[in-house]
């Protein structure tokens, strides 16, 4: 039972390598064409990707258990996360990867800030000192 319950580790780890490669082929990919129609693109292949998941595991049965409230911050997520793609590209676009993709991971800093405000989580001396570290490599890799 150990090993399943830290499975959440390898699955982050997995998560980090895939968003990498996410930043690299993208900036390949969008060469010559609009930031907002790569996104689009990009959005397709998610959307088909995570039905088939979906349908894979026989889980679409549980679309009728989801409350309103669930629902209702499953598409501000959706919002978000589209905003965030949208911005992504276009800095992609017009920036260096390099300099696009540790700027994005300061999503880090605000996910820990985020989390102690909304969500109460405790903001442990690690937490704090970790983020500051992390904005201070950000500040570092693209100055």
């Amino acid at each position: 039972m150990k090993g399943v319950k830290n499975m959440w580790v390898v699955y982050a780890l997995l998560s980090a390598v895939f968003a990498a490669l996410t930043s690299i082929l993208a900036k390949v990919g969008i060469d010559g064409v609009n930031s907002n129609l790569a996104t689009a693109i990009r959005t397709a292949v998610v959307l088909v990707m995570a039905w088939g998941m979906v349908f894979i595991t026989g889980t679409q049965s549980g679309i009728s258990g989801i409350t309103g409230k669930s629902w209702a911050f499953l598409v501000l997520s959706g919002l978000a996360t589209g905003a965030s793609w949208l911005c992504y590209y276009r800095a992609l676009e017009i920036g260096e990867v390099s300099k696009v993709a540790p700027i994005d991971k300061l999503s880090i800093v605000f996910t820990l800030v985020f989390a102690f405000i909304f969500l109460r989580e405790t903001a442990s001396a690690k937490s704090i000192i970790g983020g500051l570290l992390i904005s201070v490599g950000t500040l570092i890799m693209v100055l």
